[in-house]
């Protein structure tokens, strides 16, 4: 296992987790939980490697560092605490195994704490949320481009998570029904649903789906970045849902999926409809999230007429 941490430490840190990791309880992490960790992980792993050292050899200046990259300085207070913890474990658990001699996120945890209430949700309002409709339905000169349009497209216009993005298939997108829909695949914890397409999306889409079917790539997914079709990173989906978020200027928010996903949450409340229904749009099993975003809404703003907009 030494051996596999120096040569692949990708497979090691997953192998771990699947064999060993848990969480303050000492219980095993959840499926979901795993995941994220893993996610987490590797873009660390990432930055590490950007800067010339590895797992085995990191110290504070590197988690400092860290702290510093475009997308880590966006972190919530939560997301750093996740991360300390996170690398805490880690770095327990290589010097318990013998491959690191010190553990240089020891002394974070004094540093960083859980934040004492939830941040609020990040969103687009709802001038910046046009403005992004209006240049998703702007022409397109290149591949490039239009693919990474209709990735935003699906988030903005379906609320769907960056996971779900990945696991959809050509055959799971409808743009020409009536009305039109994207079924949405089981995972856990979320059963398949059916999500109809907002009104801006749907020539977008259309457009994407008659260019994927053309391509020379493997598999049947929606979206890849390459044509072996291996899945989208988180990461390549962040760097996307970026560009473009700073191409109309809206750069005072976190440039994700996530907030994609609330800024249709957010319309769609504005737009009357139910926090049942909201929810059960963006598979959720409770209100909660919905109950954070409607708190974003001033209690004197209008309620829209219903639309898929």
């Amino acid at each position: 296992m030494v051996t596999l941490w120096l040569s692949n430490a990708t497979l090691a840190y997953r192998d771990w987790q699947a064999r060993e990791a848990a969480g303050a309880d000492q219980r095993p992490f959840s499926v979901r939980s795993i995941v994220q960790h893993q996610a987490m992980f590797e873009h660390f792993r990432r930055h590490l490697l950007a800067r010339g050292t590895s797992v085995i050899a990191f110290g504070a200046d590197d988690i400092e560092a860290f702290w510093r990259t475009p997308e880590a300085s966006t972190y919530s207070q939560a997301t750093r605490m996740r991360y300390v913890k996170l690398l805490d474990r880690l770095c327990r658990h290589l010097v318990f195994a013998g491959v690191r001699e010190h553990n240089p996120a020891a002394s974070l945890l004094t540093s960083e704490r859980w934040p004492d209430e939830e941040p609020t949700p990040q969103y687009l309002d709802a001038a910046s949320d046009q403005r992004l409709q209006v240049y998703l339905g702007s022409p397109v000169d290149d591949l490039a481009s239009l693919r990474s349009r209709a990735i935003v497209a699906t988030f903005l216009g379906t609320g769907i998570t960056a996971a779900e993005a990945r696991s959809a298939r050509m055959g799971d997108l409808h743009p020409d029904a009536a009305p039109p829909y994207l079924l949405v695949r089981a995972h856990k914890p979320r059963d398949a649903r059916t999500v109809h397409l907002s009104d801006f999306a749907v020539p977008l889409l259309h457009d994407w789906l008659t260019c994927r079917k053309t391509l020379p790539i493997e598999g049947d997914r929606l979206f890849t970045l390459r044509p072996n079709g291996q899945p989208i990173t988180d990461m390549s989906f962040g760097r996307i849902v970026s560009e473009i978020l700073d191409a109309i200027g809206a750069t005072d928010v976190e440039m994700s999926p996530r907030t994609l996903r609330n800024t249709l949450c957010r319309r769609q409340l504005l737009a009357g409809r139910s926090r049942d229904e909201v929810s059960k749009m963006l598979g959720l099993v409770s209100n909660r999230t919905c109950d954070r975003i409607a708190a974003t809404i001033p209690q004197n703003e209008a309620l829209r007429p219903r639309s898929n907009g």
